[in-house]
């Protein structure tokens, strides 16, 4: 008699638990960056941590540097949501109210919260291949950030000045998040929640300071 046909196993994972490995993995990488350094981590090591091989932890990132990336992009698709519902004449920190929106949405303050990301960006300083990382996370939000201006204001998309905006934007966040890492440096005293309402203060100076423009 021929065998059943049919096909057995694991069923697929759903985009819901990669995100989640991803997380994880994210998580294991920066642990172990901040512990030991890159040079001294191997994806065996971050594969371990998670209880997955090396192998599987090659199959979402093709570096260990490009391991933290979901914890430095957890906000930038709420940015780019916020900028497009920015109401004309709201003030603008108003419209992003950092710490109601990380209360009702955890995606924004999530990554510099978590407990040794502040130390991972400053790693930055000093690790290329983590600094590339940085730079390229930014570097694809922009985009978000000016179709989202685009839309708000009604212009095409290919329009120079909310190209314009997006980029001083950009460049704000990156700074609030830089100065926040650095200035907290390695002060022990600071408890989780004193540390977000510092980043919201940075972050809202930053974009306030950019919407205002040059004077």
């Amino acid at each position: 008699m021929a065998a059943a046909s049919g096909r057995t196993g694991r069923p697929p994972l759903t985009e819901e638990r990669r995100a989640e490995i991803r997380l994880e993995i994210a998580r294991a990488a920066l642990d172990l960056f901040v512990a030991q350094g890159v040079a001294a981590t191997t994806g065996e090591q971050i594969g371990r941590a998670v209880g997955i091989s090396a192998r599987t932890v090659w199959r979402y990132f093709p570096t260990k540097e490009s391991c933290v990336r979901p914890l430095l992009t957890a906000g930038a698709g709420l940015v780019a949501e916020t900028l497009r519902q920015w109401r004309p004449g709201q003030p603008l920190d108003e419209a992003f109210d950092f710490e109601r929106r990380a209360a009702e949405d955890d995606r924004l303050l999530a990554a510099p919260a978590h407990a040794t990301v502040g130390a991972l960006v400053r790693l930055t300083r000093t690790e290329p291949g983590l600094r590339a990382v940085w730079l390229q996370t930014y570097d694809e939000a922009e985009p978000a950030f000016a179709r989202a201006l685009a839309e708000r204001a009604g212009l095409p998309a290919d329009d120079l000045r909310p190209a314009i905006q997006a980029a001083m934007f950009n460049a704000a966040l990156r700074a609030a998040v830089e100065h926040h890492a650095w200035h907290a440096a390695d002060d022990t005293r600071t408890d989780a929640a004193t540390a977000r309402a510092d980043l919201a203060r940075a972050l809202r100076t930053a974009l306030t300071t950019a919407a205002a423009g040059l004077s």
